[in-house]
């Protein structure tokens, strides 16, 4: 009766204790072999427990568990119990040791359970003849040929130079572009500073004709819209100039009136002093006579202050007339000297791409098609002990966290070794200016 009451007992402890550990560990990533040591900058994670009898379960060392990762050295840096160096330790080496130093450290009667977890491989890098050299995460399994088509597989020496040459063709298009552009600018902008009425354009035979139609005729509207605006501006400072002309010979017609006005005042003023001194007449008639010519006198002075202000407005107006031709003068010269500059900037940059893509044409003709290629070839650099080692690999070589692949794409030379046959021929400038079109 004990011992059949016992072994039901006995195995549901077990299977307690292995669902604990199991739900502890968590997901657990695909591991290289059991007997692999850790390379240097793996990710793991370190989960610790010990079976508490007076509980029946197992209680998690969070304090020492947690995430590490191997440093370059080949050495873990843990809790309690320092740097522990990792060496050519497996994941059962490894947990062995951890658990009997935490036993030792501690003094437990009974070391605790250690689980280590892969969490991220060191990663591999590609590099040499691929579309996409770099650095791409580590999977066990991973093999030479899987690398490479990580990397985007083998580039094409031809297609890359065909590439090349059609960038280089789109640049010396886009340039002829900007140069015409900026040519037809400076001969708008010479002829608004000859003060011509239409604009002789520098026309080019190698040009998009219809393009260059349509950049002659914005710089025409340009032209009319800036010659119409400056005789706008030139109508309405000469309209602003008769306006004042005419409001000061108004002026000047009150001022006659008030001098007549003045001077009948004054007769009265002497007729009615004669009067007064007779005492033929009251005095407040003098008076009246005195303070109306006062008025009179006051008048014609804001009258005639006011024909020095429109006069000085004639003259700011006319000064800004005559301005108006020379300041635009002056802009035009600043604007056309810049875009002079631009377009030497730019014949330049022209003459550079084309002397690039001429020699990439020279180099297109002398390459073999891709079938005179030769076979890949793989090297592979791994770090063993310090220690950096390349050998050659296959395609189904299996690689290791931390690999550097390189692939090299052999090619097979042409048959011409005179280096004068590499120059460009007389046709390549001709096929360069197509190209470009």
């Amino acid at each position: 009766m004990k011992l059949s009451y016992r072994v039901p007992h006995i195995f549901f402890r077990a299977t307690f204790a292995i669902s604990a550990l199991v739900f502890l560990a968590g997901p657990v990533l695909p591991a290289l072999a059991d007997d692999t040591p850790f390379a240097p900058q793996t990710k793991i994670r370190l989960t610790i427990a010990q079976w508490m009898p007076s509980k029946g379960q197992y209680e998690r060392w969070d304090a020492i568990g947690g995430e590490y990762t191997v440093s370059d050295e080949g050495a873990v840096f843990l809790p309690f119990l320092g740097s522990l160096p990792v060496g050519k330790l497996d994941n059962a080496g490894l947990t062995s040791q951890i658990a009997t130093r935490l036993q030792e450290k501690i003094g437990l009667m009974q070391a605790p359970v250690v689980m280590i977890e892969i969490l991220e491989y060191p990663p591999i890098y590609v590099v040499g003849d691929v579309a996409k050299p770099g650095e791409y995460k580590f999977r066990p399994g991973l093999i030479v040929l899987q690398s490479l088509a990580m990397g985007g597989g083998p580039v094409r020496a031809k297609s890359e130079q065909q590439t090349q040459s059609i960038r280089l063709a789109g640049e010396l298009r886009e340039t002829d572009h900007a140069i015409l552009r900026s040519a037809a600018k400076l001969s708008r902008l010479q002829a608004e500073m000859d003060g011509a009425k239409e604009i002789t354009f520098d026309r080019t035979g190698g040009s998009d004709q219809q393009y260059a139609a349509g950049i002659y005729n914005e710089e025409r509207v340009i032209f009319q819209a800036r010659a119409s605006a400056l005789e706008r501006q030139s109508k309405a400072l000469m309209e602003l100039r008769d306006l004042l002309n005419t409001e000061i010979s108004t002026l000047e017609e009150k001022v006659a009136g008030a001098d007549d006005n003045i001077k009948s005042v004054e007769d009265q003023l002497v007729s009615v002093k004669t009067l007064v001194e007779k005492g033929l007449t009251v005095s407040s008639r003098q008076m009246d006579l005195q303070r109306l010519l006062t008025t009179y006198r006051a008048d014609k002075l804001d009258l005639v202050t006011a024909i020095m202000r429109g006069r000085q407005a004639i003259s700011e107006t006319t000064r800004n007339l005559e301005g108006l031709a020379d300041t635009r003068r002056s802009e035009i010269a600043t604007e056309a000297q810049s875009e002079r500059a631009n377009l030497d900037q730019l014949k330049m940059k022209r003459e550079l791409t084309q002397k690039l893509l001429i020699e990439g044409l020279a180099a297109g003709d002398d390459a073999k098609n891709p079938g005179d290629e030769l076979p890949l070839t793989f090297t592979v650099s791994r770090r063993n002990d310090g220690q950096i080692n390349q050998f050659p690999a296959s395609e189904t070589t299996a690689l290791e966290p931390g690999d550097v692949v390189r692939v090299v794409q052999p090619h097979i030379l042409g048959s011409s070794s005179d280096p004068d046959s590499a120059e460009p021929s007389e046709e390549t400038p001709a096929l360069a200016d197509r190209a470009s079109q």
